[in-house]
């Protein structure tokens, strides 16, 4: 099942896309795809066909709704490690990005005041079902709701170049186009073995897979939740493989006016545009 949510910014209802790629209306059955909406019991429920269509959805929103934590793995991929001259870690780097950075998967996305290093990471998102703590890596998928694609949009001045955490790089508003579906676990595929692909202005810079990160969700789920309480609409955003403007020789890094374009294989595509920020 491919959830999502359409209308303009603040404004979203809930869908779902059907078996035909058409838009169904779920404001009937829930109010949002949000952490009430994930649980089990109401994902079971849902019956595609008897749903009204929606004939012009217009904008796709972020894919979740009320997002309480946004989780993000650094350095989870071997070879992206490598290109940022960094060491594998011996277990997850935890940040955070903050919820304000989230958007819908075609919203442009904001080069901030000060910035002069815009940089990209494509993204398998994780979606947090029920709510779990000290969960076991054997159970923990069973706290999922689905997965989603992200774009881990960062600023590298602002994330590596001064002091303090990588957070001040990674939180800025529109860094995290989320969407355009959250796939449900059944619906998903093999999580661990999904082709991932980006592209700046139709150039390929990133095409990778989820194989080859170094935790796997259900390692990823267990370790979060021994630090903090994971909740129903809570997304862990899983690292990104190799390809990233900072990793390139000479190193790339966006501007206003260019298009990125990424997606992951079975969970839908995203399309963004770079604009300037102008709200001063």
């Amino acid at each position: 099942m491919k959830l999502l949510r359409y209308g303009p910014t603040g404004q979203e209802r809930p869908g779902l896309l059907d078996g035909q790629g058409q838009v169904r209306d779920l404001s009937g059955v829930v109010s949002d795809i949000d952490g009430a909406a994930l649980s089990p019991d109401n994902l079971a429920k849902l019956d595609p066909s008897s749903l009204p269509l929606v004939a012009a959805p217009g904008r796709l929103g972020p894919c979740v709704g009320r997002v309480g934590k946004f989780i993000c793995i650094g350095l989870n991929y071997a070879d992206h490690a490598a290109e940022s001259g960094l060491p594998v870690p011996t277990e997850p780097v935890i940040f955070t990005k903050a919820t304000s950075a989230i958007c819908g998967p075609d919203d442009d996305v904001i080069q901030p005041i000060g910035s002069t290093k815009l940089d990209w990471e494509v993204e398998l998102g994780v979606v947090i079902g029920t709510e779990t703590r000290y969960v076991s890596e054997e159970r923990a998928l069973e706290h999922v709701a689905g997965y989603c694609v992200i774009n881990d949009v960062s600023e590298r001045a602002f994330q590596i170049d001064g002091t303090g955490t990588w957070d001040k790089g990674k939180g800025c508003d529109t860094f995290g186009p989320t969407g355009p579906w959250l796939v449900t676990k059944d619906d998903a595929g093999d999580v661990e073995n999904l082709g991932m692909w980006l592209k700046v202005n139709g150039e390929l810079f990133q095409n990778g897979s989820t194989k080859t990160m170094v935790f796997k969700p259900a390692f990823l789920v267990s370790y979060v939740s021994r630090f903090m309480s994971l909740q129903p609409g809570d997304i862990i955003s899983t690292g990104t493989p190799p390809g990233v403007g900072m990793g390139q020789k000479p190193p790339r890094y966006l501007v206003p006016g260019d298009v990125m374009e990424l997606g992951i294989e079975g969970l839908g595509a995203q399309r963004q545009t770079v604009v300037i920020e102008t709200r001063v």
